[in-house]
């Protein structure tokens, strides 16, 4: 007998982990003893601030996703499993990026790289299970407007995918890794998903 999946069991362990993710910050976040506004206490507390924002932002973008449809079986319980534990992962090299904005923590350009690399690999999986968890969705949905929605967030999150892989790509080269080029890849999605949402729902226009 084949049962149904129970989407709130889902939600709840995912919510779980994304809770442990937090506390992996909060344990790290070190104060060196001293409650005091000194560059080191500083640069932690920027580095916990910008993860944990990150954090939310992220699992914002998983609460929509289980908003936008019910639809649920093994393949995407398995890609959000694979998000998550992705998650869990990201949550570090983005706190050492954090930090070398601060200059701590890179001692050379190469360091600077991996750590560009490391962080890329992470961004690039996650919206990957992303796109590939809407896309999954939107070839199971009956509803035209519901396929329409998770067909475009299929495609949105593809955009973050490719814009990942630029900043590996350019961070594996070092290429303008002085000047934190591969970082600054990250601020073609403004552009790039606003193009994509213009002409998505133009496109639909001329359909109707």
């Amino acid at each position: 007998m084949k049962f149904l999946h129970n989407i709130s069991r889902i939600e709840a362990f995912s919510d779980g982990v994304f809770a442990f993710a937090a506390t992996l910050m909060v344990v790290n976040f070190d104060m060196g003893g001293e409650m005091s506004f000194s560059k080191a206490n500083l640069t932690g507390f920027l580095a916990f601030f910008v993860s944990f924002f990150v954090l939310v932002a992220l699992w914002w973008v998983h609460y929509n996703f289980f908003r936008r449809t019910d639809y649920m079986d093994n393949k995407i319980i398995t890609l959000n499993s694979i998000l998550l534990f992705v998650t869990l992962y990201y949550v570090f090299p983005l706190k050492s990026l954090v930090q070398s904005w601060m200059g701590e923590g890179v001692k050379t350009p190469g360091d600077l790289a991996s750590l560009f690399v490391m962080y890329g690999i992470g961004f690039m999986l996650i919206f990957l299970c992303f796109a590939l968890m809407y896309y999954r969705a939107t070839t199971k949905s009956k509803k035209p407007k519901e396929k329409y929605i998770l067909h475009f967030y299929f495609r949105h999150f593809l955009i973050f995918v490719v814009v990942g892989l630029l900043s590996i790509v350019l961070a594996s080269a070092e290429i303008g890794i002085r000047f934190g080029m591969p970082g600054f890849v990250y601020a073609l999605l403004g552009p790039f998903c606003a193009l994509h949402s213009y002409f998505y729902y133009k496109n639909q226009e001329h359909q109707l």
